[in-house]
């Protein structure tokens, strides 16, 4: 198959394009469609890519109805795209060009799945013909990535057709957008690949069934695991695009190994996710620690209307601990050796988010109670104001001042004080969840809670609110953003055993909040690899690798209990050492991406690229390492391994 390819390169030459400027298509379903991580992966990197592309960048993403807000309509910058639009709008294509309204505005086009509907057996059959994969025929969104596949491969074609003069590289992200790289490859179209997996398709499948995922990753028989899970075709097309791709890569050292056991192909490089950190950095230390005292006050305002009433406590101090994943109780945790150490420390651990119908009417009473309360105090300071005020002018004219409090404080006042008192007194136990969820009997956390009688009691120093409900400036209970919530906690927990690309603790670090990850997620592998003794910054690492799960508990257990024994000093250096940390920075991470467009290149112009810097006329070490490891040039697509 390898020298057929090559006769048919020879008889139909590529055109010799400049590879130094050359054009950048990043395609995913998560472009201007916020449904996912990878939103967030893609319009965080977006300033550096574009510092480095300007307008020979564009981002490629499906069309959805969220989108009227998210991009201006414009025409197109580069002359050659508008000529192809207008030939597939000729042909019934709808499409959406223009601005993505997100920092530095990058060029983006969406295209209109649902305007080629009536193709889709067509495509299908056409990709069964190319590489050998079926699909079901009622897999609604597997028939919206074919479309959105094909519409792509007709794109793309069009352009490298008349776009003569410079090289084009697509990067793809995720199965969603990688039908087009087999079919690019079958058609031999002049672009250059790069794929990248954030977390594999199968695993995740296998993960969620609570297998013993790492241990076993050499043995899984991923044909048959795959067809168990009806995912077998969407896993087709992942492995297909990972194979057929000029550049294969992921974004963590852990999901290397899962790549390499369930894809059956090694990614040529690792590119970490980052975040602009822009956003969250403040110009001096005072400004950080005025936000963090803000976004506190807030959370105490709800923590009086949730828990005061039925009893109260010392919130000054209160550590908050939030965790955004299946949190795994035991009854001997922190909770019992605090109360066996006698502390004084209380520790509120918030967890979300779930499915839920609607708030509880306990939960939302409260935190009305205390604004009522809030309100008739507000309203009697200003009586209490005015009437001192003329007393004080009195003072001044007769030269004494004397006020008796029932002056200050009438018989009225008094009596609407102690009825909004009164009505906030409550006999029962502080909630323990704020809404009703969709299926309480069955749900894991719940059960977990009841399991361990963590049920807010008087004496319990570690109190649970979940709260499964998203986070907005505009809830009623909880009346935060989330960046404001997570701001205001002292500590985020992220334990899950299947965390490839988790995003929030990267996002505690940038805000200076200490975090617990472990050592499967890729945030934790990352850290590992590039600080010496992370938890002296405040980002502790479990191990789930090598211990057991027991083991694993324990271990994060003394991690929870050390934190709660640190002084308000020893958290508050830690805080500023975390947010003086600048490793996520795409202006550093995005090293790793700028390093698989020459690589994809490299591969497909091995010519176009000398071995030695231009200018030192000393090795590059980049391009070294390329020629070396001595990579295979466009190899043949295994469309017999789908």
């Amino acid at each position: 198959m390898t020298t057929t390819t090559t006769i048919m390169a020879e008889e139909q030459p590529a055109p010799k394009r400049d590879v130094q400027n050359h054009h950048l298509f990043e395609c995913a379903w998560e472009v201007a469609n916020k449904v996912g991580g990878i939103y967030t992966v893609i319009s965080t990197k977006v300033p550096v890519t574009i510092a480095e592309y300007g307008d020979r960048y564009t981002l490629v993403g499906p069309l959805t109805n969220k989108l009227a807000m998210e991009v201006r309509v414009l025409d197109p910058v580069d002359p050659v795209v508008a000529t192809v639009l207008e030939a597939m709008h000729s042909h019934g294509v709808k499409c959406l060009y223009g601005r993505w309204l997100i920092e530095d505005k990058p060029q983006v086009l969406l295209f209109d799945v649902g305007s080629c509907s009536h193709r889709l057996d067509e495509w299908k059959g056409d990709l069964w013909n190319l590489a050998g994969i079926s699909t079901p025929l009622h897999d609604a969104e597997t028939n919206n990535v074919i479309l959105f596949g094909y519409l792509m491969t007709w794109f793309l074609g069009e352009y490298a057709s008349r776009q003569l003069d410079t090289a084009i590289v697509v990067h793809f992200h995720e199965w969603q957008a990688g039908v087009t790289i087999p079919i690019c490859r079958k058609r031999q179209i002049d672009v250059m690949t790069v794929f990248t997996t954030h977390a594999t398709l199968l695993g995740r499948y296998l993960c969620a069934g609570s297998v013993d995922f790492y241990n076993n990753l050499r043995y899984f028989d991923v044909n048959h695991e795959a067809g168990k899970r009806g995912i077998y075709h969407r896993y087709c097309v992942e492995r297909t695009s990972a194979h057929c791709a000029d550049v294969f890569t992921t974004v963590s050292h852990i999901t290397v190994l899962e790549a390499e056991y369930l894809l059956k192909r090694r990614p040529d490089g690792v590119v970490p996710n980052g975040l602009n950190i822009n956003k969250f950095q403040r110009r001096h230390e005072h400004e950080s620690e005025n936000l963090y005292a803000i976004a506190r006050a807030k959370i105490h305002g709800f923590m009086r209307g949730h828990f005061y009433g039925h009893y109260d406590f010392d919130l000054e101090n209160t550590l908050y601990i939030f965790t955004a994943v299946r949190y795994e109780y035991r009854n001997k945790g922190l909770n019992y050796r605090l109360k066996r150490s006698d502390s004084k420390t209380t520790v509120v651990a918030f967890i979300m988010p779930a499915s839920t119908n609607s708030y509880t009417i306990e939960a939302f009473k409260g935190q009305a109670l205390v604004r009522q309360l809030q309100e008739t105090v507000t309203e009697i300071q200003k009586r209490i104001g005015d009437c001192l005020l003329d007393h004080a002018l009195r003072f001044h004219s007769e030269g004494k001042l004397e006020v008796a409090p029932s002056d200050l404080l009438s018989s009225e006042d008094q009596m609407l004080l102690k009825q909004r008192i009164s009505a906030l007194k409550r006999t029962s136990l502080p909630p323990f969840v704020t809404h009703n969820m969709m299926d309480d009997a069955n749900d894991p956390i719940l059960n977990r809670i009841r399991r361990v009688k963590l049920f807010n009691s008087h004496e319990d120093r570690v109190k649970i609110v979940f709260h499964p409900d998203f986070l907005t400036s505009s809830n009623p209970i909880l009346g935060l953003d989330y960046e404001e919530f997570v701001r205001g906690c002292h500590l985020g927990v992220f334990t899950s055993y299947y965390e490839p690309r988790r995003y929030t603790p990267a996002e505690c670090t940038v805000m200076g909040i200490p975090s617990i990850t472990t050592n499967l997620s890729g945030f934790g592998c990352f850290i590992q690899d590039t600080i010496k003794r992370p938890e002296d910054e405040g980002c502790y690492i479990i191990d789930r690798r090598t211990n057991s799960f027991e083991q694993s508990v324990s271990q994060l257990t003394d991690c929870l209990e050390g934190f709660c024994n640190k002084t308000w000093r020893q958290r508050a250096d830690q805080r500023s050492r975390m947010e003086s940390l600048s490793l996520l920075d795409w202006k550093i991470l995005g090293v790793e991406y700028t390093k698989s467009r020459p690589l994809a290149l490299r591969r497909a112009y091995p010519d176009a690229f000398l071995v030695t810097d231009g200018e030192s006329g000393e090795e590059d070490p980049f391009i070294a390492v390329v020629i070396h490891r001595s990579f295979p040039l466009r190899p043949s697509p295994p469309f017999s391994s789908s």
